[in-house]
C-alpha cells in the first residue's frame, strides 16, 4: 500500500511538472507572438499615418525634391536625406578602424586583467543614455569645432555642424562594434591561430591573413548593426546637427538628419494632418531602412556562427 502511494505520488508530482512546463512554454509564446505583432503594429501605424502624404504626393518627389517647406505645403525629403547619409557615413569612417584596432587589442594583444576591465566598461559605454552623449558633445565638443578645428582650416561656424554630430555618432557606435569584433576574434580557433604561427608569421600577419578573414562576414554584421544605431539616432543628433534642413556645405555646415527632424518638428507640426503625415512619411523611411540594414547584420552574423560552430 506504501509503495502505491508512493508511485502515485511520484506520478503526480510528474505530471505537475509536466503541466507547468506546458504553461511556461504556452506562456512564452504568446509573449513571443505579442512582440512580433507589435513589430507590424508600429509598421501598419506609420503606413496608416503616411497615407494621407502619399496619396496627395508622389514618392519621388517626396524622397527626391530639395524644397522642405511645410508652411507652403513643400514636404522634400532629399536635403534631409542627405544630410542623414553623411552623417551616419562620416561616423562610421570613423568609428570601424578605431573599433576594429581596439577589438584586437582587446582579444588579441591586451593582458588578461586588462581584458577583464575593459569588457565590462565597454558594456556600460552601450549603455549610456544618448543624452548624455548629446550634453557631453555640446558643452565640450561644440566649442571645441567653433573656436579651434573649424577656424584651422580657415571656416566659420557655430560647432552646431554636420562634423559635431558625426563624431558624436562615431563615439555612441564605438561599444557596439568593439563589443561584436571581439566576440568573433575570441571564438576563431586556437588551432587556426597556432598553425599561422608555426609557419614563422608574426602576431600582427596572423591578425591580418588569418583572423580579419576568418571573421569577415561577423566584421560586416558588426558594421551593419552600427549603421542601423547610426542611422536612427535622435536626441544627440538633434542637440548639436544644427536643425537646418538643407544639403550641408561642407563639414562644419549645419544640416538635419531625419531622426532629428521628426523630434524637432512633430510638436509643432502635429495639428496640421498633412504635415503630420509627412513625418510619419519620414519615419516610416527611417524604420525600414534600419529593419534592412539590422536584418543584414544579423543574417551575417548568423552565417559567420555556423561557420564557426558556435
Amino acid at each position: 500500500m506504501l509503495i502505491k502511494n508512493g508511485s502515485f505520488d511520484k506520478k503526480w508530482l510528474m505530471d505537475k511538472r509536466k503541466i507547468r512546463d506546458l504553461i511556461c512554454t504556452k506562456l512564452m509564446l504568446i509573449i513571443t507572438i505579442i512582440v512580433s505583432i507589435l513589430f507590424f503594429l508600429i509598421f501598419l501605424i506609420l503606413l496608416s499615418k503616411s497615407s494621407l502624404i502619399l496619396g496627395s504626393e508622389s514618392i519621388t518627389d517626396l524622397l527626391f525634391s530639395s524644397n522642405w517647406n511645410p508652411s507652403n505645403g513643400n514636404f522634400g525629403y532629399f536635403p534631409v536625406i542627405v544630410g542623414t547619409i553623411i552623417v551616419t557615413g562620416l561616423s562610421l569612417i570613423i568609428a570601424i578602424p578605431i573599433s576594429l584596432l581596439s577589438a584586437i587589442f582587446i582579444a588579441e594583444y591586451a593582458p588578461r586583467k586588462i581584458r577583464k576591465i575593459l569588457r565590462p566598461f565597454l558594456d556600460v559605454l552601450a549603455g549610456v543614455p544618448s543624452v548624455v552623449f548629446g550634453l557631453c558633445a555640446f558643452l565640450f565638443l561644440v566649442p571645441l569645432v567653433r573656436d579651434f578645428i573649424a577656424p584651422f582650416f580657415g571656416i566659420e561656424s557655430t560647432g552646431l555642424c554636420l562634423f559635431t554630430a558625426s563624431i558624436t555618432l562615431a563615439v555612441m557606435v564605438f561599444p557596439i562594434i568593439i563589443s561584436l569584433c571581439v566576440e568573433a576574434f575570441s571564438s576563431i580557433p586556437l588551432e587556426l591561430k597556432e598553425a599561422s604561427l608555426s609557419v614563422g608569421a608574426t602576431k600582427w600577419e596572423t591578425v591580418k591573413k588569418v583572423i580579419f578573414r576568418a571573421t569577415a562576414p561577423s566584421i560586416i554584421s558588426a558594421i551593419l548593426l552600427g549603421f542601423g544605431r547610426a542611422f536612427g539616432e535622435t536626441i544627440a543628433v538633434n542637440m548639436v546637427v544644427g536643425g537646418i534642413p538643407k544639403v550641408p556645405s561642407s563639414l562644419f555646415a549645419p544640416t538635419e538628419t531625419l531622426p532629428s527632424l521628426i523630434a524637432s518638428k512633430y510638436g509643432e507640426l502635429m495639428s496640421i494632418p498633412k504635415s503630420e503625415s509627412a513625418l510619419m512619411f519620414g519615419a516610416l523611411v527611417l524604420f525600414i531602412v534600419v529593419l534592412i540594414f539590422n536584418l543584414l547584420g544579423l543574417i551575417l552574423l548568423r552565417n559567420a556562427k555556423k561557420r564557426w560552430k558556435l
